[in-house]
């Protein structure tokens, strides 16, 4: 991946960019072949041989990439970034030899809307401009070019030393074509600032490269605009090859708010940190019966979902689906990740007493006071019927914990009867999750009241401070989840042969919740078997230091939308638990 904190391209081993959205996050792509093929819009570069990379890599502290061939006729490196955004959307590729004499060749293919749309192409000066609608694209490179049906293609050879650029900018079509800017420059330009962007980087512990990688990933995953944070910048990637399990991510998510500010804070993002505060807030704006699960980047509450019928899905997973109809679902969680982020940036000294975020706070406790009673759709966006999920009900007391915490950390005298209510509906919530979802002859949690089923949520629970690791009731739920939800180790988040989600059943394990187990795992004091367990996960990176949020133990493969922000946020957050006394589990806890 590369990207300049507004959207971001995905980049194949093969030299290909398959997968391109702009000018957002969220728009339509330009480049799809990813959910299709090259038809669907592509661009390579690469050895006219082809052939795969034999080595990749990004330059240190940056997110410009790095790709080499090697060919029988010598070795050429292509470097791939994104400028950050000044006004277009641009992606300056320059291929560099490294040895002999390397025939190339480069193939553009542009399809804007998702790969449906053929653009009018044309030549304009020294540029090669694609027009559809609102969408423009505008090719600038030293190498002759041609038209090769509906797509462009260029074959050049580069010798050793010599440097050929390529830049590619989108832009508003009724707008004047961009002029092009020296590639070499750029490129300064652009290290210089993920250079200046890493130096505050304060994380002082084990694992420190995939922290640093996970942390940058983070960046490249924000909307600059905002500070909103996207949970990938992909869709439908399949959680499962051939399901149906295909959701579209390039939305922000209310879920992973505290975990992700705690993992900003320990890096030493406070900056990061304060403006994902002030997102959360302007997106949880409004009345509490209103608020979402996720919005879109800059807030929109809008996010409907309809289905891609041209594209026939990554390796035939279908549907594509573009929106995300559990944005329209009741999920009582996000109410206890808001009202923890709120607590926990006052804490974390990254927000002074802010009045707005004071009302805000009182208005979700009012809401929930009732509406904690209610079954939901739970943290997994289940698409099956509502439940009394455990996790659920465990953050609604999150909620309330957080409030009464607010009062007595940082409240007036005046407003000890507002926190003695919350405090009486805290012990209300907890009583009845110990009673209804605490399975005495199986010694462990369930996933829902009245339910046999075991969830990973329950991880969550020794993490938010509902009960210590070291209680015998969570010794008994990570052991049943082990025995019963774990492969080859990996946690899965349920066992989807319940149908609980309404869903066919197949998926792989979940890379955040083994993250949970480890915490677990280390606040249990089993420090060695926690460091071991994540050792392992970090090990199942692919060769730049990505994850997605599934992985196939079987295969050997990752899955679904990539790369995943929830997971690189729980790789962060597990490595200061593991390296330091008082890591995020201890903050959001009692420990």
């Amino acid at each position: 991946m590369v990207g300049d904190t507004q959207t971001a391209a995905l980049i194949g081993d093969d030299g290909s960019i398959d997968w391109m959205c702009a000018p957002r996050f969220d728009s339509a792509a330009c480049f799809s072949a990813l959910l299709g093929d090259e038809n669907h819009g592509r661009w390579l570069i690469a050895p006219a041989a082809g052939g795969r990379a034999v080595r990749r890599r990004y330059r240190d502290h940056t997110l410009v990439l790095e790709t080499e061939f090697e060919t029988p006729e010598g070795s050429v490196r292509i470097i791939d970034f994104m400028p950050i955004r000044d006004k277009t959307v641009d992606v300056i590729r320059i291929v560099e030899g490294l040895d002999g004499q390397v025939p190339m060749q480069m193939h553009l293919t542009i399809r804007f809307d998702y790969g449906q749309t053929i653009p009018w192409v044309r030549d304009i000066g020294d540029a090669l401009v694609a027009v559809a609608g609102p969408d423009a694209l505008v090719l600038r490179t030293p190498v002759e070019t041609r038209g090769a049906g509906h797509s462009t293609v260029a074959e050049f050879t580069v010798h050793r030393g010599q440097r050929v650029p390529f830049f590619l900018a989108w832009y508003p079509s009724h707008e004047e074509i961009p002029r092009g800017v020296n590639a070499t420059w750029a490129l300064t330009r652009t290290e210089s600032w993920w250079h200046k962007w890493s130096k505050k980087w304060t994380y002082n512990g084990d694992w420190p490269e995939a922290v640093q990688r996970s942390t940058i990933t983070l960046k490249a995953l924000t909307y600059a605009p905002t500070g909103g944070i996207v949970a990938a910048p992909t869709t439908s990637l399949p959680e499962w090859i051939g399901s149906v399990r295909n959701w579209d991510y390039r939305f922000c998510w209310l879920r992973d708010a505290t975990f992700t500010l705690l993992a900003l804070i320990h890096a030493g993002y406070e900056d990061e940190a304060s403006a994902w505060r002030q997102w959360l807030l302007r997106a949880a704006a409004g009345e509490p019966t209103d608020l979402q699960i996720m919005y879109g980047p800059a807030g929109e509450r809008r996010l409907t979902e309809w289905e891609v019928p041209w594209l026939p899905g990554y390796e035939g997973s279908k549907p594509v689906r573009v929106g995300n109809a559990a944005s329209e679902q009741f999920q009582l969680d996000v109410y206890g990740e808001v009202a923890d982020a709120l607590y926990q940036s006052r804490r974390g000294a990254i927000a002074e007493n802010d009045v707005n975020a004071w009302d805000l706070g009182v208005a979700l406790m009012e809401f929930l006071e009732d509406a904690w009673k209610r079954p939901d759709e739970g943290i997994w966006e289940v698409r099956g019927p509502r439940q009394h999920f455990t996790h659920s009900k465990v953050m609604a007391w999150v909620a309330f914990d957080r409030a009464v915490r607010m009062v007595e950390d940082y409240g007036e005298e005046g407003d000890e009867p507002t926190a003695s209510h919350w405090r009486a509906l805290r012990d209300e919530v907890h009583s009845e999750v110990c009673a209804k979802a605490y399975d005495a002859d199986r010694k462990t949690f369930v996933q829902s009241y009245g339910s046999s089923n075991l969830d990973a949520a329950l991880l969550m629970m020794p993490l938010v401070g509902f009960l210590p690791a070291t209680d015998e009731r969570m010794q008994g739920t990570v052991e049943a989840i082990q025995r019963d939800l774990t492969i080859d180790g990996f946690v899965r988040r349920y066992t989807t042969e319940t149908s609980v989600d309404g869903l066919p059943p197949g998926e792989g394990v979940f890379l955040p919740c083994t993250f949970w187990l480890v915490d677990n795992l280390a606040l249990m004091g089993r420090t060695d078997e926690a460091r071991s367990l994540f050792e392992r996960l970090i090990g199942l990176v692919n060769d730049v230091g990505l994850l997605a949020e599934e992985y196939d133990p079987a295969a050997k493969r990752q899955l679904g939308n990539f790369p995943q922000a929830f997971t690189h946020v729980a790789l962060v957050n597990s490595a200061c638990n593991l390296s330091r006394v008082t890591g995020p589990a201890h903050h959001r806890g009692r420990a």
